[in-house]
């Protein structure tokens, strides 16, 4: 069931969650829907289990248009982006443009110093603070969809997180 939508998965170029990026890939693909892998290199990206992940596109020239979402991995790296310029402008150019924004883990912590989950309830790995510091409200749920915004704990929801994905990005 090919479509003609998109989604793009950003990772930590070292030290994506594996489970994370490979959980809803599959659902995402099995949907019919194209995935693109987006790092801050490009080459081969590594998991912080060893997974192998292709780059297609350097997160630089993620252009939002074309996509109907944009999707960040967790893990220990995602850490890397938090602060980064460029995710943080990527999240609030992906809201503007009225798409879906998804983060799993220690994601939700890039929507949040982006500055675009004030008033939304999220959910991440632990409440770490982050989502206060954002505004967001956090519920602690295994995945949350607010919105257009859409979040998820970690490893043991990723699965369910692509599948929440597919289901936003299709009932559009």
């Amino acid at each position: 069931m090919a479509t003609n939508k998109r989604i793009a998965l950003i990772i930590a170029f070292q030290g994506f969650r594996d489970e994370e990026y490979t959980g809803p890939k599959q659902v995402i693909e099995a949907a019919g829907i194209e995935v693109t892998t987006v790092s801050t290199q490009s080459g081969t990206a590594t998991g912080k289990f060893g997974l192998p992940a292709k780059v297609d596109l350097l997160l630089n020239d993620l252009i939002i248009a074309d996509y109907e979402a944009v999707v960040f991995i967790g893990g220990p790296g995602s850490y890397a982006l938090r602060d980064n310029p460029t995710a943080h402008k990527i999240a609030r150019e992906t809201v503007k443009q009225g798409k879906i924004l998804a983060a799993i883990c220690a994601a939700p912590g890039i929507l949040a110093n982006a500055g675009v989950v004030k008033g939304k309830n999220i959910t991440m790995f632990s409440d770490d603070g982050s989502a206060a510091r954002g505004g967001a409200n956090y519920t602690g749920k295994g995945v949350e969809v607010d919105g257009n915004i859409i979040t998820a704990t970690g490893p043991e929801t990723a699965k369910a997180f692509g599948q929440s994905i597919v289901r936003v990005v299709i009932n559009r």
